[in-house]
């Protein structure tokens, strides 16, 4: 390395060693709580160390500086790396705030939702009322055959396979429909319409099946059972969902994309 070079090197480390005396001083961010502005100004200067490291490596590969910008780095990595601590504090924040915060936000959409449903279930169970061979639309044969004998498909359920089981296999086809409404809001929030409609409808479509077999009882004590929870959280999905929709529909920002990040971060 020629004396030019050397003269180089020595006058960028000593432009950079106030800088790397600063960032090895400051506090962990563990101990702290950061804005957003000291947030994005921290992930800026760690990029300007990642490339004092680079060019470190090349200058100088095997010296104490390169060693000591190593050490730093990795401390500066591990510390932005890592996950977030939900604590006690946050999640009583989550639960009294940020949730009652959203379901206003969402109540006008999760009223017209709901009332679309309703609707849907009316819609149901007027069609297989007046027309009971298009119940082959909305059940499978088994359970066709199942309630034209007397006995509805619930019966026998828990008996086949342990009720943790049958729980779990409950829970995620419901997570997936409500995930699914959610995520089909948006096709400019037709996705979610579906799903609420076809839901209401199929479950009208059932209840006035085995009315007309006498077992509107025994599957209304069903779904009293469970039904509340997984027809409410549906319909708060499909709601979110329409709000999506509705964002790109009549879009509150200069562009679309804008528009849908702002109401991702309203019901977020």
């Amino acid at each position: 390395m020629n004396s030019s070079t050397n003269g180089s090197t020595s006058a960028w480390i000593r432009s950079r060693e106030r800088v790397w005396a600063e960032w090895s001083n400051a506090k962990p961010l563990r101990r702290r709580a950061l804005r957003v502005d000291e947030a994005q100004s921290y992930i800026e200067q760690y990029r300007e160390l990642a490339s004092d490291l680079a060019t470190a490596r090349r200058l100088l590969p095997q010296s104490t500086t390169t060693a000591a910008l190593e050490s730093l780095y990795a401390a500066s990595h591990a510390s932005i790396d890592r996950s977030s601590r939900q604590t006690w504090s946050s999640l009583r924040t989550l639960f009294l705030v940020r949730i009652p915060e959203t379901m206003g936000v969402l109540r006008p959409a999760i009223l017209w939702i709901a009332l679309l449903f309703i609707l849907s279930a009316g819609a149901g169970f007027w069609l297989i009322a007046q027309y009971p061979e298009l119940i082959g639309l909305v059940a499978s044969s088994s359970m066709i055959d199942k309630v034209e004998h007397g006995q509805l498909w619930t019966e026998g359920l828990f008996n086949v396979a342990p009720s943790s089981m049958i729980s779990v296999h409950i829970l995620s086809n419901n997570i997936v429909v409500s995930l699914f409404a959610f995520c089909a809001g948006i096709f400019f929030g037709l996705g979610a319409f579906y799903i609420t409609a076809m839901n209401g409808l199929m479950l009208g479509a059932l209840f006035a099946y085995t009315h007309q077999h006498g077992l509107d009882g025994e599957l209304l004590k069903f779904v009293l059972a469970h039904g509340p929870v997984e027809i409410s959280v549906m319909c708060i999905a499909a709601a979110a969902g329409s709000e999506l929709g509705e964002s790109l529909i009549r879009p509150d920002a200069p562009t679309r994309r804008d528009s849908l990040h702002r109401a991702a971060h309203r019901i977020g």
